[in-house]
This record gives structure tokens, sequence and C-alpha cells, in this order.
């Protein structure tokens, strides 16, 4: 067994406790008649249980620490202690659809002492096939027990990126197509899988060489960049600066290619 602090163990047993429910919520919603209301309500309904129990197991581990939850919003705690960054189910599209790709995503921001933040530990778990990505500043990125290392390829021709596509209410489209322009005909294959969280640990993994998405928020983000990072990879804006969550553009690569990736969509969308 790998050696991970006590806050990876509450983060793993909240999300595995909020699991079950979400499969078989899962299963039912595939059952579901498509009608436009029954099936959205239904998956909200599942968001918020399975929200309602990572947060009572968060809760009892650590019950001053405030919440930022995606359905719950904000919680106040202890502002002298980190808070909790909770999203219960992303890819909830996916998930409305019957497609088996989605994650719970949960990160430990903490207070640094020049007054910023930063996030300390995170996790995003896969319930329907159980993997559970996790990492800890300056600990490594890991999936259950085997070190995550990104992707050693160096030529963009060879790789596979990540992307979300602007959709119905969300994102700028045009922005999108002009990176898409630049990006596509230049590597191996362009992949929208629906879930940002999972993206980016899969990123972290290596199954994914880059990646990018803006009008993201922090839930969504969190614990997929800690993991990025800590693999060895690097994570910036679309102008290549420390700012991604600041700015809400994420583009995520390993060293070798994430220049390379950069430059064409900082080019873009200059």
């Amino acid at each position: 067994m790998v050696a991970h602090s006590g806050l990876i163990t509450v983060m793993t047993r909240a999300a595995r406790k909020a699991a079950p429910r979400l499969r078989r919520d899962f299963g039912e919603v595939e059952q579901l008649q498509v009608s436009r209301k029954g099936p959205a309500d239904f998956v909200s309904m599942a968001d918020k249980r399975a929200e309602q129990t990572i947060v009572e197991e968060l809760r009892t581990a650590r019950p001053d620490w405030g919440m930022l939850l995606e359905e719950g919003g904000e919680i106040e705690g202890n502002p002298a202690k980190p808070r909790w960054i909770v999203d219960p189910l992303d890819g909830t599209t996916n998930f409305l659809h019957g497609i088996p790709h989605f994650s719970i995503s949960i990160a430990v921001e903490e207070k640094k002492p020049d007054g910023g933040t930063e996030i300390t530990q995170g996790l995003v778990y896969q319930p329907l096939t159980d993997e559970g990505f996790w990492a800890e500043k300056g600990r490594g990125a890991w999936l259950q027990d085997a070190r995550l290392r990104v992707s050693a390829r160096r030529e963009l021709a060879d790789c596979i990126v990540g992307t979300g596509i602007p959709h119905c209410g969300r994102g700028d489209a045009s922005n999108w197509a002009k990176i898409y322009a630049a990006v596509g005909p230049q590597v191996s294959g362009v992949r929208r899988f629906g879930s940002a969280a999972l993206d980016l640990a899969w990123v972290a993994a290596g199954r994914m060489d880059g990646f990018w998405e803006d009008d993201l928020d922090l839930w969504d983000t969190a614990a997929g960049v800690l993991l990025v990072k800590e693999a060895g990879g690097f994570v910036t804006d679309y102008r290549g600066a420390d700012r991604a969550f600041e700015r809400g553009e994420y583009l995520a690569a390993s060293g070798a290619i994430h220049s390379k990736l950069q430059k064409l969509v900082g080019g873009a969308v200059r």
C-alpha cells in the first residue's frame, strides 16, 4: 500500500460511499422514458443525493471546514482552516443519456501565508470502474497504488488531445472553433468525453497527452489540475501564464508538448 495522508482516506471513503447509489441511479436513468423533464429531474436528484452523502462524510471527519459545492454553493467554515471543493457528479449530461463516463471530484484548498490559496489534495473517482485518481502536493499522483506520469510523447502528430465543446448556454463556440482549427490538423486525434475532471485525470495518467477547455468552474478542475501537476505535467491558461483558475482557461499537457500546444491555442485566440 502507498502511504498517503488521512485526508485522502477521508475523500476516498466519501466518494466510495456515494458511488453505489450513483451506480444504481445510472442503471435506472437508462430505463426512464425519454421525456424532457423526467430524466433531467431524476439526474438532478441523483446529483444532490450524492453531494449530501459526500458532505456528511467530510463533515464528520472535519466538522469546522468550509465547503464549495457544485449543488449547495458555499458553506462557511472556520476561516483559518482549509475548505473542501466538491463536484458530486461531473458529467451529468453523460449520466442523463446513459453514457458510462462520469466522476466525483473532491479537493482540499488551503490558505497560503501570502494570503492566496492552493490546492493541496485532490481525488477524481470514477464510480463505474472503481478507479480513484488521487494526488497530494509534493507527493505525486496515483491511481490506487500505481504512480502516475504524464505521457512521454514528444511530437504533436502522435498525441491525443481532449477538450470540451461549447454547447447550449455554455461557452464561446467561435473561440473554440478557432482553437480546434489550429490544433486539430496537428494532432493524432481530438476527443470530447464530457467530464473535465476525468479528462485531467487521464492526462495525468498518460491516457491523453493534453487537454484544453475554458468556462469551467473550480469544482470541475481543482482536483484534476493537481493530478496533472503532480504527475509531472503543466497546467496554464491559454496565454501560458499560471492563471488557469483565475481566468477559467485550462491548457494541460506534458512538458514535452505543452509549449507546442500553447503556441497553437494562444495563437488562435490572440
